[in-house]
């Protein structure tokens, strides 16, 4: 049998084109083989399974975005377009969350139905995108530019696919059999005259009677947004300016040690050595982090794609892509925090700077050091592979056996974190010497190379010299902190598919195969980071492998066609075999049904089961340190809901409060820790395993042309979840659920009673369980005034349900409709084209949503209450829902140009305000646009 590659590819252009795929795949993938003058049928390989075959529905939903469809909106990135699918969950790691510090920052992460990004399986041309340690799929090393078309699998598949498919699918296919060159331009940025965005690509290639090569190559670069330039999150609490200040502010504060007086903040422009250039600190002496902090991270990639194939002979044919990616993230957050209390480093009452002649503690922020950290990846990755097709008697088999090979190396530097030995001399005891120098320590044992610091000076005073403005100062007490990570996936396959026999309906489609993978990896912080000496969150190494092989096998049985109320009636069966060197083996199947009663509606259903293997960081990962955000004491004698306890009596006092960072008491329920929390791994942990259920409609009328119509429910239920035992569920079940054990994770301060050192890390127990509907409709239409199209994607969540203990009596949490659980997320995309002129016009819908009150006026529901809390009150703000606009025209112009200009969000809406900051650092949820922004493509084909 002869390859048919260009008539596969001609296939699947139609399809997309014609309109019907991007509305859960209800086209006939068809060639005409000019020769012949007779239509032939080519075997695709739809993603959800590894049965060719000529149909393209299968009994499982599949969202395809075709090439025309990612050029028709503003989005740059394949991060951009997926996680505007309706179907996609909250980023997991939020461009608004500078914060966030580990080693997937940086990078863009697909969750699907808010399941984690790590429960959603990414493939390149159906084989595995690498990962991450902790799992993490990173699809900003896949540039735009090479894309084909994007399938999204919205339902389980592990039985398929392995590892990781519990809530979906994504396979990015790329171009391929690329004939001549394109060069494209894009350039856009905020009407604001920020976050610019370029991204320059040229795709080349030839095609042969014996095979074909395509080249892409791209530059991005997308710039910063700074917090202090939108409304939303120039304040920690918009419109609460006195809670979104730090008291640790630049100006620095001190009191004496064991006390409780007044802090005292530094005179303006006085030398800060005596008390009487002190006053009482005021709000005035405070600092507001988000002036210094990214509200959009920066970001710089460098891409290089390559797809080869060779027909070796007319039935065995060489395929192989190869890629290479540099990213370079960026991000800064304002100057840290220093309290002596937390790092051991009060003022020495010989201190040169000591305005008092006593011991003192102190508080400063590095200001003139704000923290930065720059990631730098770099990915490698290749495959190769033999594939074939051969027949027996009338049978055809299809058939590929190759290996693949990612790789990984990261490098993190990080800048604008105190060294603590350093501090501690550099405010411990000094003294002038003869030469008029300030010298660390005593006369009799100076500190050599160390510089003495005032922390009272600099920002606003007269004195600069030994102030942190001082550059001996800041080569002092801040050092460069280098990391390392890597990551390297081998894998080696075999599969073969056919048709075994013909039944009545037709043949008896099959696919078996075998996968051998093996994924190591490590990060190591630095050695002054892994020590605990450095004010950077205290880390240690992560390094580890583990390997397993697999076998499934997938038969698709047909039951009935052509007879009354069954046009097609078919069944699909799989099951995996999976066998991992580090918690054992398991089985996972799935069953499929697709129904079509009569030529115009089908029905389909799956059941699958799934699994998620432990990850390397799950594993192997060193503990780290984190100021634990939102965290509640439920002892607290203000906000706390078990205060006055009796247990919580046994370890604080009546009056106790709890402490926020600054060692304050809180001014709400939850705050930041003051000292911070430790996570950390667990090398016992078994797989998550999920049960998936789907059941559809796709009805495309015979009478109304160019529409189509699905419908489906899913259900996915996830157990033995690797669950990380957060400090407010330790703490809850210590004092509110009175589980003694529990207890046990965690020391208290004698003198203030915080909680002051508390471990924690991840177990399997609880689960996730959640269901909707997903609506998909799709018309086109030709008229003499042009051809219309519409798209419009609707997700409805009716249920979201978390436990996240194995405690039968344990409450389940209800998120459905809360924070960033979205119950409704709607697209409506309309396009027009007429000749070399098109346009189209998009919404993006988020639906309203519930959050815990942070403040009295904005407290809408004081009364809620709802079945998930037994009757109790728990005071809810409703926020509203939002909208945003896409708008792009286009003109293709007589030089073989196309030329676009457009606008995403272009009536500058902006989301409500969020005080939880889900997926954020602000009040703002991280997913919303955060401005109008305006670009202008140009295409260019040779």
């Amino acid at each position: 049998m002869q390859f048919k590659t260009h008539k596969l590819r001609d296939a699947i252009t139609f399809a997309l084109v014609a309109g019907a795929t991007s509305v859960a795949g209800t086209s006939v993938a068809f060639a005409q083989d000019s020769g012949q003058g007779a239509t032939t049928l080519d075997r695709i390989e739809v993603t959800g399974s590894r049965i060719r075959q000529v149909d393209i529905e299968t009994s499982q939903p599949v969202l395809m975005i075709s090439r025309e469809e990612i050029e028709n909106q503003g989005f740059s990135t394949v991060a951009d377009i997926l996680q505007n699918v309706s179907a996609a969950g909250s980023p997991a790691f939020s461009r608004a969350s500078p914060l966030t510090a580990n080693a997937e920052a940086g990078g863009s992460y697909i969750d699907l139905r808010n399941l984690g990004a790590t429960r959603t399986l990414v493939l390149v041309n159906g084989k595995r995108l690498g990962i991450s340690t902790a799992g993490y799929q990173d699809i900003s090393t896949i540039p735009s530019s090479v894309v084909e078309r994007i399938e999204v699998l919205k339902d389980g598949a592990s039985s398929i696919y392995g590892s990781d498919a519990m809530a979906g699918v994504i396979n990015i296919i790329t171009r391929k059999n690329f004939d001549g060159a394109e060069v494209n331009a894009y350039f856009g940025q905020y009407d604001e005259g920020d976050g610019t965005i370029q991204s320059y690509d040229f795709v080349t290639g030839f095609s042969g009677d014996r095979g074909s090569v395509t080249i892409g190559a791209e530059y991005h670069k997308e710039e910063e947004v700074w917090a202090k330039d939108r409304w939303f999150s120039a304040d920690s609490y918009p419109g609460y300016p006195q809670y979104s200040n730090t008291v640790v502010g630049q100006w620095g504060n001190w009191r004496r040690s064991g006390t409780t007086d007044p802090w005292m903040a530094p005179n303006r422009g006085s030398d800060a050595l005596d008390e009487s250039d002190f006053h009482p600190q005021t709000s005035e002496d405070t600092s507001r982090a988000s002036d210094q902090m990214h509200l959009r991270t920066p970001q710089e990639r460098r891409s290089l794609f390559a797809t080869a194939d060779f027909e070796i002979t007319d039935n065995i044919r060489f395929v192989s892509d190869m890629a290479y990616n540099q990213r370079d993230a960026f991000r800064q957050i304002a100057g840290y925090p220093t309290q002596s209390t937390a790092i051991d480093a009060p003022m020495h009452a010989d201190s040169v700077f000591n305005p008092v002649g006593e011991q003192i503690d102190w508080r400063r922020r590095g200001w003139e050091v704000p923290r930065t950290t720059q990631s730098d990846l770099t990915t490698w990755r290749f495959t190769a592979a033999l594939e074939g097709s051969f027949d027996i008697g009338d049978r055809y088999f299809d058939w590929d056996a190759g290996t693949l090979y990612n790789k990984t190396d990261l490098k993190v530097i990080n800048n604008g974190n105190f060294y603590k030995p350093h501090v501690r001399n550099a405010v411990g005891p000094s003294f002038v010497n003869a030469q008029g120098q300030i010298v660390c320590g005593t006369p009799d044992a100076p500190i050599a190379d160390c510089v003495a610091w005032n922390p009272f000076a600099g920002f606003g005073t007269g004195a600069v010299e030994h102030s942190l403005d001082d550059p001996r100062v800041q080569n002092y007490l801040f050092k460069q902190e280098h990391a390392l990570g890597e990551t390297e996936t081998n894998s080696y396959f075999a599969n073969l598919a056919g048709s075994l026999f013909s039944l009545p309906a037709g043949d008896l489609g099959f696919a078996v195969g075998y996968e051998y993978r093996k994924e190591q990896g490590g990060f190591f912080p630095d050695a002054i980071a892994q020590s605990g000496d450095s004010t950077n969150l205290a880390s240690g190494p992560t390094y580890g492998s583990y390997q397993l092989d697999e076998f499934y096998a997938e038969l698709n049985i047909p039951v009935l066609a052509d007879v009354a109320f069954a046009q097609e009636l078919t069944f699909n069966v799989a099951s995996r075999y999976s066998d991992f060197d580090t918690f054992g083996d398991t089985t996972n199947n799935k069953f499929g049904l697709k129904w079509r009663p009569v030529d115009d509606l089908l029905v389909r259903a799956t059941y699958a089961e799934g699994f998620r293997a432990p990850t390397i960081s799950n594993l192997y990962g060193g503990g780290s340190q984190t100021f634990t955000t939102g965290f509640r004491d439920p002892c607290d004698s203000v906000y706390g809901e078990a205060r006055g306890s009796a247990r919580c009596l046994q370890d604080v006092a009546a009056d106790y409060r709890q402490l926020q960072q600054g060692f304050v008491p809180t001014d709400g329920p939850a705050a930041q820790t003051p000292v911070p929390f430790t996570s950390g791994s667990n090398p016992n942990l078994s797989p998550e395993t999920s049960e998936s259920k789907n059941l559809g409609i796709v009805y495309s009328p015979s009478f109304v042309e160019g529409l189509s119509v699905a419908v489906d429910w899913w259900n996915i239920r996830i157990e033995d979840t690797l669950v990380s035992d957060t400090p407010n569920l330790m703490l809850s079940d210590c004092y509110v659920a009175l589980i003694e054990s529990r207890c046990a994770g965690f020391t208290r301060d004698p003198v203030t009673g915080i909680v002051n050192d508390l471990t924690y890390g991840l177990r399997n127990a609880g689960y996730y369980d959640t269901e909707g509907y997903d609506v998909d409709l799709g018309y086109r239409i030709n008229t003499d005034y042009g051809r219309f199209g519409a798209q419009w994607q609707t997700t409805y969540v009716s249920k979201y349900e978390v436990k996240s203990t194995n405690d039968f009596d344990a409450v389940p949490s209800q998120y459905n409709g809360f924070s960033s659980y979205f119950r409704i997320r709607s697209n409506l995309n309309l396009n027009w084209n007429l000749g070399d002129f098109g346009s189209s016009l998009g919404f993006r819908y988020y639906s309203g949503v519930k959050e815990s009150c942070t403040f009295d006026e904005h407290c809408n529901l004081p009364d809620y209450q709802a079945p998930d809390t037994q009757g109790n009150v728990t005071p809810q703000n409703r926020v509203g829902s939002v909208t945003f606009t896409d708008l792009q025209f286009s003109w293709n112009a007589p030089w073989n140009a196309k030329i676009a200009i457009g606008a995403n969000n272009v009536f500058d809406r902006t989301g409500p305000v969020m005080y939880s900051q889900p997926n954020s650092n602000y009040s703002y949820y991280g997913g919303y646009d955060i401005g109008r922004f305006m670009y202008v493509k140009y295409q260019q084909r040779f």
